[in-house]
């Protein structure tokens, strides 16, 4: 082997005015949600740990260095090309992009933008220079639309990732462009160079085959068999362990061990400690827990992985398929995957008891399911966090307190859990559309919208709202972004744009309609919603004719829908107050009473 460097750098090193090219073997981008939010966490849990209020960016040289692995790269007739690393870059390049979107313009976004965009050798373009992934890149570093409907595979994650990133980082105001700085100069890489790209290959073939160490699984695996004393129970329990996971892989290849920590948590963590010690190392958290998890004997090792493992992962299963596709019964499972709430399985699971019919388990993980979806959006609602780090204390106690729990109890503690917030929908009454919630507006405004119809005799339209390409739907705001058409109850830009990001403001349309009339005054919108879903078409007078269904909905919800010949301040004001009291309705903690 040639020549190998290897040097710790930080990300405005390793990016700033250098083009990375891929090479023939490389995969396909294909980080999802998990990965995602993953990352997302580690980096804002270790710039969160140093951070204060009122630092500046002079005080960020202070903070703490993070290490995020290593990359490997070859030089190959001039050009470098990345050989292992190009899932970690690429979703940082993204991360990045979403930074320079938020940061005014200043030193700071310039350095942001240099590891984004840059001119490098001669040629001015992205630093990951992927030929296939330019026009991707360049609407989202120039926040345009783009349809990825008909690209690849690569394209289609590129977008769902970068949406992903903008719903779930949460790190805002005045410690964002401290965030930014942070990443850029704090956070390091080991970059790891070969000279000649037959060395690079075997170095890839080796960090990603030969010298692949045993996972936490693996180790539990090992462990748990070790145990057993009787061999052909020991090859029986193999045999079911190897079963569950390969039931596990189907849905990801690391789903099982995602789903051994949802099992250990759900039944077994006593403490907060516990709880985060089974997500980073289960295999040691569980060999010096022994007597806690009753494992005094070859029989209990048996017992634990037949019964026990076979169970919950069994359980953990379903959830995860309901997660991906909406199931009847499982509805809000599917809801709270939506907002990327992956706290939700350990959770789901602690209730459920070995014991229990299949019937009590349905009850169980629905009541429990939508509890979580009412909490999670009481706090969407005021503004408040539903990140990993800011639910893992709160969620532990959920899940500690209703461990094994009948049903009939389950209800009663959830529903008098939410009867005790203090976080109702009417303690905001000023919700609205920010840079970081788009996509958590959508999801309530999807919600709403199929509230509506369904409450009034129609079909569920839901996943009609969630579908994506060209056929998509979009948030639609109903005053066009013009002050000059409100100059009479608005004098600053700032107060107008305010209003109009109310979410009773705010509606849902199919992508082209409202790309066609997104700029038009009221009332030529008015004549298009009146063909539209019942939540838009509420405002014309088309939803108050021969619709028996709304109306009798109307009237038996209490709720003040009317028609709307203009759309002034006040209109939206009482189409807020609206939307407030539909909201109240949708997440309605009588309804974790009502038959389950």
């Amino acid at each position: 082997m040639k020549r190998v460097d290897s040097n710790a750098r930080t990300i405005r090193e390793l990016l700033a005015n250098t083009k990375y090219h891929l090479d023939y073997y490389q995969r396909e981008y294909s980080w999802q949600m998990k990965q995602i939010v993953e990352l997302l966490d580690d980096l804002s849990r270790n710039f969160l740990e140093n951070y204060t209020e009122n630092d500046t960016l002079a005080d960020i040289r202070g903070y703490a260095h993070y290490f995020l692995g290593s990359i490997i790269v070859s030089h190959s007739e001039g050009q470098r090309y990345i050989v292992d690393g190009q899932q970690r870059l690429t979703t940082l390049t993204l991360l990045l992009i979403q930074l320079s979107h938020s940061l005014g313009e200043g030193a700071l976004k310039s350095q942001v933008d240099q590891c984004i965009y840059s001119l490098s050798g001669g040629t001015e373009g992205f630093n990951l220079d992927v030929p296939e992934w330019h026009n991707i890149m360049k609407s989202l570093y120039e926040d345009e639309p783009f349809d990825e409907s008909d690209h690849s595979e690569s394209v289609r994650n590129i977008s769902a990732c970068y949406d992903g990133i903008a719903d779930y980082f949460e790190i805002q105001d005045e410690a964002l462009s401290c965030f930014a700085y942070w990443l850029i100069e704090n956070v390091y890489l080991v970059e790891i160079v070969a000279y000649d790209t037959k060395d690079a290959y075997t170095i890839f073939e080796t960090v990603n085959d030969r010298g692949l160490s045993l996972t936490p699984a693996d180790m539990l695996r090992g462990y748990l068999l070790s145990n057993i004393e009787d061999v052909d129970y020991r090859d029986r329990v193999s045999t079911v362990w190897r079963k569950q996971v390969q039931n596990l892989q189907e849905l990801d290849k690391e789903e099982y061990t995602d789903a051994i920590k949802a099992w250990l948590r759900s039944q077994y963590a006593k403490s907060i400690l516990d709880f985060d010690q089974i997500g980073s190392e289960f295999h040691r958290w569980v060999r010096d827990h022994e007597e806690a998890l009753g494992l005094l004997s070859s029989d209990d090792f048996t017992r634990l992985v037949e019964r026990d493992f076979r169970f919950y992962s069994n359980w953990y299963y379903r959830l995860r398929l309901a997660a991906k596709s909406l199931t009847p019964g499982f509805e809000y499972v599917y809801y709270n995957a939506q907002n990327n709430f992956t706290l939700q399985y350990p959770v789901l699971l602690a209730p459920l008891c070995i014991e229990d019919t299949e019937d009590d388990i349905l009850s169980k993980i629905k009541v429990t399911a939508m509890y979580i979806d009412i909490l999670i959006h009481r706090r969407l609602w005021n503004f408040l966090e539903i990140a990993q780090r800011s639910m893992a204390d709160p969620m532990f106690g959920v899940m500690h307190a209703i461990r094994g729990m009948d049903i009939n109890e389950l209800k009663n503690k959830l529903y008098t859990w939410l009867e005790k917030q203090t976080l109702p929908f009417a303690n905001n009454g000023m919700f609205h559309l920010h840079g970081a919630n788009r996509r958590k507006i959508f999801l309530i405004l999807a919600r709403m919208t199929d509230y509506v119809e369904v409450q009034s005799g129609g079909s569920s339209r839901y996943l009609e709202y969630m579908r994506t390409g060209k056929n998509r739907y979009e948030i639609e705001h109903i005053w066009a972004n013009h002050l000059e058409h409100h100059s009479n109850e608005f004098f600053h830009e700032s107060e107008f744009e305010a209003y109009r990001n109310r979410i009773g403001g705010l509606l849902l349309l199919p992508k082209s309609i409202n790309a066609s009339s997104g700029d038009d005054p009221y009332a030529k919108k008015r004549k298009v919603y009146a063909g539209q879903n019942l939540l838009a078409r509420s405002l014309t007078e088309q939803a108050y004719r021969n619709n028996p269904g709304f109306i009798r909905f109307k009237k038996d919800s209490g709720l003040l829908f009317q028609q709307h010949p203009e759309f002034n301040k006040s209109d939206l004001d009482a189409r807020q107050r609206l939307y407030l009291k539909l909201a109240e309705q949708i997440w309605n903690p009588d309804r974790l009473m009502e038959d389950s």
